[in-house]
């Protein structure tokens, strides 16, 4: 029996540059649901023998193992599915913090059809790292506080994140300027995720009500 690929859009972009604010606010519409990988490793019990693998890795800004990541993430995706707050027929899943580099990407093809990546782009990368510690302090993330671990980061990201968007077809790649106000953003990238829910939606017979 073949694994079921879940239809699913991406939001992909550098720390702080607001896909979990974007993410949330899409997951609040019908027809999409947003699993935040950042979400789900900060509700892992930190004295947990994966909890503590994965604070190692964060409090030093560096990417948890590949397996690990794709494995509590593909536990917490069958978690939403059990208790049906993510309804895969009706849903466009968008997904945020995965994945990281290109083995996760290949990884993450066995369970996941990307349709479209969100690439929210910010060329101004001081306030992108003043934005995370002002987050910082209004979600009480720990993970967030130190200076020197966000600019490590970023490293990773240049390192490492920015080669996913080298991994899929250029085609599915639309790239947002996420400098706007939330509601800007959210216009931007509304006008290329309706078309594809709207596919969604037909491929499996739905109407909107």
């Amino acid at each position: 029996m073949s694994q079921q690929r879940y239809a699913s859009v991406l939001l992909f972009g550098a720390p702080g540059v607001g896909k979990g604010t974007q993410g949330r606010i899409l997951g609040t519409i019908p027809g999409f649901f947003h699993l935040s990988s950042g979400d789900v490793f900060r509700s892992i019990d930190i004295g947990s023998p994966e909890g503590k693998i994965i604070y190692q890795y964060s409090s030093r800004g560096e990417l948890v193992p590949d397996d690990l990541t794709v494995r509590i993430w593909k536990k917490a995706l069958e978690g939403q599915i059990a208790t049906a707050k993510y309804k895969p027929r009706e849903d466009l899943l968008v997904l945020d913090g995965i994945p990281r580099n290109p083995n996760q990407a290949e990884l993450l093809d066995s369970y996941v059809d990307v349709q479209l990546i969100i690439h929210l782009r910010c060329t101004d990368e001081e306030q992108m790292i003043h934005r995370i510690k002002r987050r910082a302090i209004r979600e009480n993330r720990y993970d967030d506080a130190n200076e020197d671990v966000i600019r490590r980061r970023f490293q990773v990201y240049h390192q490492e994140t920015r080669k996913v968007l080298d991994y899929y077809d250029p085609q599915i790649i639309a790239a947002v300027d996420s400098l706007g106000s939330p509601a800007e953003v959210l216009r931007s990238i509304l006008d290329y995720l309706i078309p594809v829910q709207n596919r969604h939606f037909q491929t499996h017979g739905h109407q909107f009500q």
